[in-house]
């Protein structure tokens, strides 16, 4: 108290100009409507300032809340849609009652790879999450790989960028079918073999999954041509595919579960015996 008293009498000319000051202003506003409204504006400019600071402070800091929820509406969106493109479409009632084919899981991608001549990403779901060896992994983008090994928490997933990498894809134009390989080069361009020269072919044509496997469902994005040449046999064309997704900047994707996938293998293993 007496540091206050001392800090007062020490500076008593300066407060007693700040008091005056003070109410000379007081009395000029409100006397004035001019700068009474220039002050009230002057104000509100002022609150309204820190008023939106603090609204982007707190925007900010919902941002994963928010992408959360987001990210869980677009998984059963897709669900959705991958279910309703593998209906029947003959009739409404076949539609409401066709079979769920695909269950979707959101993961993070916890590490990934694509320098090497085999890439491989890790993620944060495993067999805690029902997560299991073969599944396919998507961005909203287009394919990222195929889950290979997986522990309880995390699952490691082939990437595209694999040399060991083979995925059965096809014109979108034309349904011409080919394998989706990588050179090993470029992150950005993969090589999709063995499409017919019969094949109406267009740089800027669409590339997706060819649907002919239980891992991804038909018509899952790939990336579209950029160029292409006749292989040796001069039967075929190697078309270069630059991809939709930027394969050094992924963050969430999604897993794809075909419910059906051990029907199919069960009969495909009973034919080649």
């Amino acid at each position: 108290m007496q540091q206050i008293i001392n800090f007062v009498i020490r500076n008593k000319t300066f407060l007693l100009f700040l008091l005056l000051f003070s109410v000379a202003l007081a009395l000029t506003i409100q006397s004035h409507s001019y700068h009474r409204s220039k002050f009230i504006n002057s104000a509100n400019v002022l609150s309204g300032g820190v008023y939106s600071t603090v609204s982007s402070i707190d925007k900010y800091f919902d941002l994963e809340k928010e992408n959360k929820i987001l990210a869980e509406e677009n998984k059963r969106l897709r669900e959705r849609l991958l279910n309703n493109s593998n209906a029947s479409h003959t009739s409404g009632i076949d539609t409401i009652l066709s079979e769920k084919k695909y269950r979707i899981t959101i993961a993070e991608i916890f590490k990934n790879s694509y320098s090497r001549t085999n890439n491989y990403l890790t993620i944060n779901k495993g067999n805690k999450d029902s997560i299991k060896q073969d599944f396919g992994v998507i961005t909203s983008k287009g394919i990222v790989g195929i889950v290979d090994n997986t522990s309880d928490n995390y699952a490691t997933v082939l990437s595209i960028l694999n040399k060991k990498s083979r995925i059965n894809a096809k014109l979108k134009s034309s349904d011409h079918k080919g394998s989706l390989t990588w050179d090993g080069n470029s992150p950005f361009i993969t090589q999709l073999e063995d499409i017919s020269t019969f094949a109406p072919v267009k740089v800027g044509d669409t590339i997706e999954t060819g649907g002919e496997s239980a891992i991804f469902p038909k018509g899952i994005s790939i990336g579209t041509i950029e160029s292409f040449e006749t292989d040796i046999s001069g039967d075929t064309y190697t078309l270069q595919v630059k991809l939709f997704n930027d394969m050094t900047n992924i963050r969430s994707i999604y897993i794809i579960e075909h419910l059906d996938k051990n029907e199919i293998i069960n009969l495909e293993s009973s034919i080649d015996e």
